[in-house]
């Protein structure tokens, strides 16, 4: 069993509600969504182009999936996440677009934002007494070869490459694609997601997800609103 900690807009929020219908998985319930069909492409192509990320829900990686540490409980876990989204601000992101990042598509801020920045680092150190470390096999099925050495030192460090100056926020909405796929996808994004994209995002909450065994989808195991509690007494 694996956890994460991410961000993901409450379940009921229209761009959960679309990216649900874009990746054909509602993340909070486990349960499929019927994929509609966006711009040129066909509900079965678009089933094929998001299977990977399917299986992770929609999302944005604070805490990167990890196994818990000797000694620790989910339950302690939960309340962790509670009281660290307790003691934090929301961050508001002044602009949402789509991008490819490394072939994929992905909703991103339209330029880097240090508040958000600093969000997540935060969650990193926060959370990391509960990772347990990495076996060698996992460090390997990483391709440390392929990294920068910044990025071979953090995942040795945190269990993860792209942490602090490496973090770049990305709700993954594909797989990798090009060409002439690549263009169709861009159009159909634009089309399914236009009235989120230029548009700001408010990351008011995190979310502990949960991989039940290897390769199992992941679900939303717990939700917390962020915002100080003394901001939600005189709300």
């Amino acid at each position: 069993m694996r956890y994460a900690v991410y961000f993901t807009p409450p379940q009921d929020a229209a761009l959960t509600r679309a990216a649900s219908s874009w990746l054909g998985r509602d993340a909070f319930s486990g349960a499929p969504v019927a994929p509609a069909r966006s711009g040129a492409l066909s509900a079965a192509e678009l089933a094929f182009h998001t299977a990977s990320a399917r299986r992770y829900g929609f999302h944005a990686t604070l805490k990167a999936p990890f196994v818990l540490a000797p000694g620790k409980t989910e339950a302690e876990l939960v309340d962790a996440a509670a009281a660290f989204a307790g003691e934090c601000a929301p961050v508001r992101l002044p602009r949402l677009v789509a991008r490819q990042l490394d072939g994929f598509f992905a909703l991103v801020p339209a330029e880097r934002h240090p508040p958000l920045d600093a969000l997540a680092g935060a969650v990193v150190r926060a959370f990391e007494p509960f990772r347990a470390p990495l076996a060698d096999g996992d460090i390997a099925r990483r391709n440390p070869a392929a990294m920068t050495p910044a990025q071979v030192k953090n995942l040795h460090q945190w269990g993860y490459p792209y942490v602090f100056e490496e973090f770049r926020f990305h709700m993954t909405l594909t797989g990798r694609a090009t060409g002439r796929e690549a263009e169709r996808l861009a159009s159909a994004i634009d089309d399914h997601f236009a009235p989120f994209l230029s548009a700001p995002l408010e990351i008011a909450s995190i979310a502990l997800f949960v991989e039940p065994e290897p390769g199992a989808p992941f679900t939303v195991r717990a939700f917390h609103p962020i915002g100080r509690h003394d901001q939600r007494k005189t709300a």
